[in-house]
């Protein structure tokens, strides 16, 4: 296999990507060809099931857009299963130590590196170096959503196998304290990410952030590199919502 996503983010470049919460293959193969650099199929808070993920996985076919999965929890036998189904990479959700982090990589590993059993299904069903190279090219990436994540920053991203991290700013900034939504305003907020962004930058990792269409070229320009724009419900809301503006000449 080859991971497009963390091959741009080994050379400094953007990864620009999208939530995508709706059950469907169409909803994967409309955004994997729009030319964002990866979709993430949210197994945290959406109600996907292994088997919807799969054919949304199988619609991304053909699209050059990289399938990256998060996980419902730091799971070995979940991340087990969402690899073999054929994703690219995990984000995982909720990681606050450094053992957190080393069991993340594990789980996304085969032996000797790492706990992973064999049995990958699709991913490897037209890859014959797919177990050579599946410990190399699958990205790991893990959550920054609260005090505890930040204070043990420097030990997280410190892990080898670990290769970016990704702010949750609602639940950051919900846990620190702060309203919901964020408050880009809010110094104390603001300085945890410029944290984060330090300690990613300390470890020659990226760090990337839920944006919106207000905030999105202010991350770029802050150094986060893999970023989410929306996602898939808020663009069919807006779209929808424009559309009917315009119906009515509004």
């Amino acid at each position: 296999m080859k991971n497009i996503v963390k091959e741009k983010l080994k050379r400094g470049e953007n990864a620009v990507g999208t939530f995508v919460e709706m059950g469907h293959p169409d909803v994967a193969n409309l955004l994997s060809h729009a030319g964002f650099d990866w979709l993430l199929l949210d197994g945290e808070h959406s109600p996907m099931s292994f088997e919807t993920m799969e054919i949304m996985l199988q619609a991304m076919e053909g699209s050059g857009c990289t399938p990256i999965i998060r996980p419902q929890w730091n799971d070995p036998v979940i991340i087990k299963r969402i690899l073999d189904l054929g994703a690219h990479g995990i984000v995982v959700p909720w990681v606050n130590t450094k053992e957190e982090a080393e069991a993340a990589v594990a789980a996304a590993r085969y032996p000797p590196e790492g706990i992973r059993g064999w049995g990958p299904r699709r991913a490897s069903r037209y890859d014959p170096d797919y177990r050579n190279t599946a410990n190399e090219e699958i990205l790991v990436c893990v959550q920054v959503e609260t005090q505890k994540s930040l204070d043990n920053l420097d030990e997280i991203m410190g892990v080898d196998g670990i290769d970016a991290c990704y702010v949750g700013p609602w639940d950051l900034s919900n846990n620190l304290g702060f309203s919901v939504p964020p408050n880009y305003d809010n110094k104390t907020f603001t300085d945890a990410l410029d944290h984060v962004l330090k300690v990613a930058a300390d470890h020659g990792k990226a760090a990337g952030l839920w944006t919106n269409l207000d905030n999105v070229g202010w991350a770029v320009e802050k150094g986060f590199r893999f970023n989410t724009v929306i996602n898939a419900d808020m663009m069919l809301q807006y779209g929808a919502a424009e559309a009917v503006k315009r119906g009515r000449g509004l």
